[in-house]
């Protein structure tokens, strides 16, 4: 006996055959788009395929958008120039490429010079983008290192840019080597730097985000890679140990305003698992309508293939003025609801 197809069933197979077929001709990028949760450490593509790179970064919401921005790493690059990938998302897991943003030596450092860590603020009294960044560099062109420790600061009137590069200093007269962004519940922004003499700053940027206008604490640890976040009354700071490349134990302190007093720093995860491999670069906080939640933003770096430096990215347990990181593993965020879940 013949089987004869099922004229529905035929029809509705010749619907989907192209489908079908436009999804492997996608490849990577259908595959990307499909992607519903963030898998810390994994290669994570942009909408065009390619694995972003957003190092050393932070995150700028607009609206319903999120603005990730980091340091491009890609191989190929203009050795001359220093590159900025800036990226947006609405749900935080599918990211559109958005521009790669190109910086020319500002000051004549010369080949060895140094762009870490970009940063971007929006001030709503100028209307503009304002990017910090750790600029550095050697003293002699012929040299390498970490000599200068400024900052450099660029604006834009958009936030993929072009930025317009306007100065660099080193803030209150102090080094600045990394640093990180916050922005506090009533809209103050604030600037952290590692100043390796002393310790961990926390101040606060001028009216136009142009300068930094006045110290508002010194956290007398040697912390670099420094991020912070308000969550329920509590002002948390998280900073890195100063181990170059290498991963180590990070650590928190707590208080309940900017000034102080802080607590005792404190471990973020068990200190033998040296932050799972990754270094702290920004804390993002999501409100929603029903949560609060705080994402810990983190590099896993690769100094021999800095392309191919991944991001371990993790939704923090907090509570009673305890932060910690629990083991990575996939999961996912609703960003209307605020409420992350974990796909064990």
């Amino acid at each position: 006996m013949r089987l004869r197809p099922v004229p529905a069933l035929r029809a509705a197979t010749s619907l989907l055959a192209p489908l079908l077929a436009a999804l492997l001709l996608a490849g990577p990028v259908a595959l990307a788009q499909q992607q519903s949760s963030i898998h810390p450490g994994e290669v994570w593509n942009d909408n065009r395929g390619l694995p972003i790179q957003a190092h050393g970064g932070g995150i700028l919401q607009r609206g319903k958008l999120y603005y990730w921005f980091g340091e491009d790493r890609s191989q190929g690059l203009d050795p001359a120039l220093r590159y900025v990938g800036c990226y947006s998302s609405r749900d935080l897991v599918h990211w559109r490429f958005r521009r790669r943003i190109a910086f020319a030596d500002p000051e004549g450092i010369g080949p060895n010079w140094i762009l870490e860590r970009p940063k971007v603020f929006y001030n709503n009294r100028t209307r503009k983008y304002v990017m910090y960044m750790h600029l550095d560099g050697p003293l002699h062109p012929s040299e390498h290192g970490y000599r200068l420790a400024k900052v450099g600061v660029a604006v834009s009137n958009r936030p993929d840019g072009p930025y317009h590069f306007v100065r660099s200093f080193r803030p209150l007269g102090h080094e600045s080597r990394d640093i990180g962004q916050f922005v506090d519940d009533d809209g103050s922004a604030y600037l952290i730097f590692e100043d390796r003499p002393y310790g961990f700053r926390i101040a606060q940027l001028s009216a136009d985000y142009l300068s930094v206008e006045r110290e508002v604490a010194l956290l007398p640890m040697h912390l670099e890679g420094g991020a912070l976040v308000h969550w329920h009354g509590l002002y948390y700071v998280l900073g890195s140990h100063l181990s170059g490349w290498d991963p180590n134990p990070n650590l928190y302190a707590t208080a309940e305003h900017l000034e102080g007093p802080w607590s005792e720093f404190r471990d973020l995860a068990p200190p033998a698992e040296r932050t799972y491999g990754s270094q702290s670069t920004f804390l993002l906080k999501v409100t929603g309508s029903r949560a609060s939640s705080v994402v810990f933003l983190g590099d896993i770096w690769k100094p021999k293939a800095l392309w191919d430096s991944r991001y371990l990215w993790m939704p923090l347990q907090l509570g009673d003025g305890r932060m910690a990181l629990p083991s990575p593993q996939p999961w996912s965020i609703n960003i209307k609801t605020g409420e992350t879940s974990l796909q064990r």
